[in-house]
This record gives C-alpha cells, structure tokens and sequence, in this order.
C-alpha cells in the first residue's frame, strides 16, 4: 500500500504541492493543516443533514425533553410510510418531477441553440445579444420576479407548469457553459459537415451534440437541482393545492395543524433524499471537472 501511495504521488506534478514538496517537512505540515481544515468544513455542511435526520425519527415529547439526547429511543421507518400515505404525498413528488424534466428539457434545447448560434455560426449582430445576455446575468433574480409574476398573469399562465419550465430552463450561465465548450470544438468538424451538405440545425443535432455529452448534462444537473429546490416561483404562481411542488407543500403542510414538529422534520428528510441520492450519483459533473474539459484542435 505504502508503495502505491508513493507511485501515485510520482505522478503529481501540478496544483500546488507537487511530489518533490511532499519530501520537506514543513510542506508536510502545511498539507496536514489543510487536511484538518478541509475534514472541519465537511463536517461542517454534514452535521446539520445528520441532525435532520436523526430527530426527525424522535417522537415530540423526545424533542420537548429538557434531557438531549443525539440519537431517538428507536428508528421507525414505519414513520415514514405513513406519514407519505397519510398525506399523499406521492402527488406532490409527480408535479415536481414534471417541472423538473420541463425545466431540464428547456435548458438543454433554448440555451444549446442560443449558443451554438452566438459562439459558432455568428450571425450578423451576435456580440449585442452575447452582451445583452451577460448583462441579464448581472441584475439580482429578486428584482425580476414581480415583472415575471405579472407578465405570467397577463398571459393567462397561472396554475401551469410551462411558464417554470421555462424560467428555470433559461439561464444565462448555463448559455455560458454552452458557448464556452462549443467553442472548443474544432472548426475543421464544423466545415467538414458543411462539405458533407449538411445544414447549420443538422450540424447541430448530428455533429455538436454528440460530442457536448459532458456540458449537457452539466447543465441538466444544475437546472434539475434549481427547478426541484426552489420555492418562491412556483408558491407565486401555482395556486391549485393539487398542483403544488414539494417544497411548496412542506411550506402549506407547516402552517396547518395536521403533522406535528417531528413530522414536520420527517417531511424535511423526505424532500432532501432525492437531492442526496442525485449528488452521490452524478457528482463529478456536479462539481464541474466535465464543465470544464473540453475538445482543442
């Protein structure tokens, strides 16, 4: 194992402590201190999620108690089940995922073509809309929601998904990521499919897609996460009780005297699995090491 460990930090020659630095003492400790510090910060970010978690399996009169104690008398996942069948839950979890598959199918289609017409075929005009979009990515989301709410309103939009869809699939940073991978394609595929009679739209479907496989699903990851954990927009403009998204339940079910404070930490647990589960399984993209690859000629 020892002989591993030394082969593998042979090959380490960037970054900013390289094989021949592990060699001196003080750089030995300088790497224990950020080792230290680093196991801090996640315990940090875990803990709260643990202590979710673990209380909501208490009963009320455990979280009441004047005695603390961690960990509850017994983990009854039977909880759970009821609690999901009791307030059919289920249909809340259905919205949700249609928001989300909307919002991912969205970010994928608009922000794709937008790039590929601004960083690739540059149309006459391009670097006004490419600035006209950086722009929108520097005014503060809040500032826009009250136009946003009344233009929805004014198209007859209310109680449908399609306007979310939308808002969550149109992001400027996710044109950002776009723009910036399709132009590390080589020109020389773009120009071969031209010679090959292939038009600008099936360029795109047949030549650029396939090989944007990282940054698509960079891009869907992170609309899937904003469209599934955000509240405001959808409380704003979804009125029908039947059509509410979770967080958006969590938040109506809080304010009602059917669960009490330990249900209504289970009902936390149960909104937060589903991010967890898509974390652990898609977490290379997430921390962007596909984002940031990219194809050079």
């Amino acid at each position: 194992m020892k002989r591993f460990k030394m082969n593998h930090l042979k090959d380490k020659t960037e970054g900013l402590l390289n094989f021949s630095d592990y060699k001196k003492t003080r750089h030995k400790i300088f790497y224990g201190i950020i080792i230290f510090l680093l196991s801090i910060c996640v315990l940090t970010a875990l803990l709260p999620v643990l202590w979710l978690f673990v209380t909501s399996f208490k009963t009320v009169n455990e979280i009441n108690s004047n005695t603390y104690h961690f960990f509850p008398e017994s983990f009854d996942f039977k909880k759970l089940i009821n609690l999901w069948t009791r307030l059919d839950f289920g249909r809340y979890y259905i919205n949700t995922i249609l928001v989300v598959l909307g919002a991912m199918v969205c970010s994928v289609v608009f922000n794709g073509l937008l790039a590929y017409a601004i960083g690739i075929l540059k149309p006459a005009g391009y670097k006004v809309i490419n600035g006209l979009i950086l722009l929108s990515y520097m005014i503060p989301a809040a500032l826009s929601v009250f136009p946003l709410v009344m233009q929805i309103k004014d198209f007859g939009m209310v109680n449908s998904y399609l306007p979310l869809c939308l808002i969550f699939g149109s992001n400027a940073y996710y044109y950002m990521l776009f723009k910036d991978y399709f132009q590390k394609i080589p020109s020389s595929l773009i120009e071969a499919s031209r010679m090959d009679g292939l038009n600008d739209f099936r360029i795109f479907y047949k030549v650029v897609l396939p090989l944007s496989k990282p940054i698509i699903g960079v891009v869907a990851i992170f609309s899937m996460t904003a469209a599934y954990s955000d509240f405001l927009l959808p409380y704003l403009i979804l009125q029908d009780d039947g059509m509410k998204t979770v967080m958006v339940a969590i938040y109506n079910l809080s304010s009602t005297t059917t669960i009490d404070t330990s249900e209504f930490l289970m009902l936390l647990v149960i909104s937060i699995i589903p991010q967890i589960i898509i974390f652990i399984i898609f977490q290379k993209q997430i921390m962007g090491s596909s984002a940031n690859s990219g194809m050079k000629e």
